[in-house]
């Protein structure tokens, strides 16, 4: 039997406990890599259990304003796949604290996938989630991940029908993760009717743990989001709390306490 990955471990603990989980996104060099490292660190301590560490790309179409502006700032600073590597390879001198990497499939084929997957498996990274590949065009990626014992996580969606989310938890491991409503990510006023009905339905199709992501931007979103799923995935509020915040490290330790008040709430339900 294969050790777990610290990602399929986090959710084990998790269940032991009883506790819902809080998944974290963060675009990575942004605002450059050295503040990346500290957030994440500063996200653990404030009781964060996943990081979704965000690569970097020039046309994040299924974003919105917020990450694709992150993007943007991170490549103007000179964020690469290599100095991202580097920094997360430093990172796990300091820190366990599951991560994956959330990713456009055009960066990591620029090098070759296999290689890819192979550096980011020497640095210290537990998973994949690939957006733009399709679950039916995705079998030899997976594998490759399998091989290097690297998750990969589903994205479902509420366009997904019941025949193809089967295919997709399928081919997941790690967690699979339901996107609360159509188009880009961003925050927003309420959580969308429909996310619900969805984390139902996958639940009845796999056993592995159910994240719901999209649009959650307060504690009161995220304790309603994780009634019905084992996590909650927040992304774009955390990159804009950061990012307004002053770029010092008393500006990070204030976002991180922000993003402590998410966690807690998520902790209670």
């Amino acid at each position: 039997m294969q050790i777990a990955t610290r990602i399929e471990t986090r959710f084990q603990q998790l269940r032991a406990k009883g506790q819902k989980g809080f998944i974290a996104y963060l675009t990575g060099g942004d605002p450059n890599l050295a503040a990346t490292e500290d957030i994440i660190l500063r996200l653990e301590d404030a009781g964060v259990d996943v990081i979704e560490l965000g690569v970097p790309f020039s046309d994040p179409l299924a974003d919105g304003p917020v990450i694709q502006e992150a993007s943007t700032r991170a490549l103007a600073n000179g964020a690469t796949w290599s100095k991202l590597m580097a920094m997360l390879a430093r990172l796990r001198r300091r820190s366990e604290v599951p991560l994956l990497l959330f990713s456009y499939l055009n960066p990591l084929l620029v090098r070759g996938f296999a290689r890819t997957a192979r550096d980011a498996a020497a640095a210290g990274a537990d998973g994949f989630l690939m957006l733009d590949l399709p679950v039916e065009e995705a079998a030899k990626n997976f594998q490759t991940l399998e091989n290097l014992h690297l998750n990969h996580i589903g994205l479902v969606t509420p366009t997904s029908p019941p025949e193809r989310i089967k295919k997709i938890v399928a081919a997941s491991s790690g967690f699979v993760y339901c996107v609360s409503r159509e188009g880009v990510t961003g925050m927003q006023q309420h959580l969308a009717p429909g996310a619900v009905k969805l984390v139902a339905a996958t639940r009845r199709l796999t056993k592995l743990p159910v994240a719901l992501g999209f649009g959650i931007a307060t504690p009161e979103h995220a304790a309603a989001a994780v009634k019905a799923a084992d996590a909650v995935v927040v992304g774009s509020a955390i990159v804009d709390r950061f990012h307004r915040a002053p770029h010092t490290p008393t500006g990070r330790a204030a976002a991180a306490r922000w993003v402590g008040t998410l966690v807690r709430a998520v902790k209670q339900v």
